[in-house]
């Protein structure tokens, strides 16, 4: 991918992030690592040859420290893969006031302080972003009312920078997985596991078993998928929400009982 150069990912120490900083590694570009815990990016680092910035991506003053180191070892940025996030567990009634503040930071604000920040230096060299968002984004789960809300307004977010810096020459897209294995989907499968007394491998089966592919993503997936939009095979797209979900949000669910009875379950 010889033209990106310099490429930063918040979120880089684990899941998606991480799978992102090792496929553009291998393409020889300069990666910045950012994230909140020091040793998952140390780790990564020690593979790809990153540099690691410690700090929370939903803070302002943190990104002016960032900046300031990114121009002054790579003179620009590329492109942005923003890839950090966190949960948002509960329906309205049982999300406190600092839990509905988490989930917005952790998944919104996180996205919005990155692009903001990083903006004029993409202008300079007709970067491209790439915000991680979810199938959440298109459709309501059950009990995660602040992570829906958060993701869905990810796509205002990435439809309103798509629109303002277009003509400066900056792309803007949102990638939208569905189940993908990571540690935190790992953690998402422990209740099921325990419930049904089942394996992982199991869970994920359970949790896959109307999605069309009958599969979740790898990691190493979504990161194409990341390459792709940032890449000038993809200079013409801007704007867009790419759904990578193994077809579940294609599917009609009050057919679904159809379906099942035709399968003889």
């Amino acid at each position: 991918m010889t033209e990106l150069r310099t490429i930063v990912i918040t979120g880089a120490g684990t899941g998606i992030g991480e799978a992102c900083a090792r496929r553009f590694a291998a393409e020889g570009c300069n990666l910045v690592l950012i994230g909140r815990r020091r040793e998952p990016l140390e780790r990564v680092a020690a593979e790809t040859g990153g540099q690691v910035l410690v700090g929370d991506a939903a803070s302002s003053s943190a990104w002016a420290g960032f900046i300031e180191r990114i121009r002054e070892r790579f003179g620009g940025i590329d492109a942005l893969l923003a890839c950090a996030g966190g949960h948002g567990l509960g329906n309205a009634t049982q999300t406190s006031d600092d839990a509905w503040q988490a989930a917005l930071r952790s998944n919104l604000d996180s996205a919005f302080h990155s692009a903001r920040a990083c903006l004029p230096l993409l202008s300079e060299r007709r970067g491209s972003i790439v915000l991680l968002g979810s199938i959440a984004s298109l459709a309501a789960g059950p009990e995660v009312c602040g992570y829906t809300t958060a993701k869905h307004a990810l796509l205002g977010l990435n439809r309103s920078l798509a629109r303002d810096y277009g003509p400066r020459g900056v792309r803007v897209n949102c990638v939208c997985p569905g189940w993908v294995r990571t540690p935190m989907a790992d953690e998402e499968m422990q209740s099921l596991m325990q419930h049904h007394g089942e394996s992982l491998d199991a869970a994920y089966a359970r949790v896959t078993a109307e999605v069309p592919l009958r599969r979740p993503a790898t990691a190493e997936e979504i990161a194409s998928v990341c390459r792709f939009l940032i890449s000038a095979e993809a200079s013409i797209i801007t704007g867009a929400t790419i759904v990578a979900d193994g077809g579940s949000s294609i599917v009609d669910v009050p057919t679904l009982s159809y379906a099942r009875m035709e399968d003889g379950r």
